[in-house]
């Protein structure tokens, strides 16, 4: 692993394979989850995808609204 960044609370490493790891620097452990994330994402290292807009149907809603 290289070292990528140094900040005051954490210390981010890059694998061989490309990926990250962040390692808490006060308590020496390893950061993983939404946690991690954010950190990638604060540090502009990783981009989040966006969501995907919901899908339009082109059928009308059938709701039983219809009178016959």
């Amino acid at each position: 692993m290289q070292a990528i960044k140094k900040t005051a609370d954490h210390s981010i490493f890059q694998k061989k394979s490309g990926r990250y790891a962040v390692k808490n620097r006060k308590t020496k452990r390893w950061v993983n989850g939404e946690e991690k994330q954010g950190i990638l994402v604060a540090e502009a290292l990783i981009t989040l995808p966006r969501p995907k807009a919901p899908e339009a149907t082109d059928a009308p809603a059938e709701d039983g609204a219809n009178a016959e």
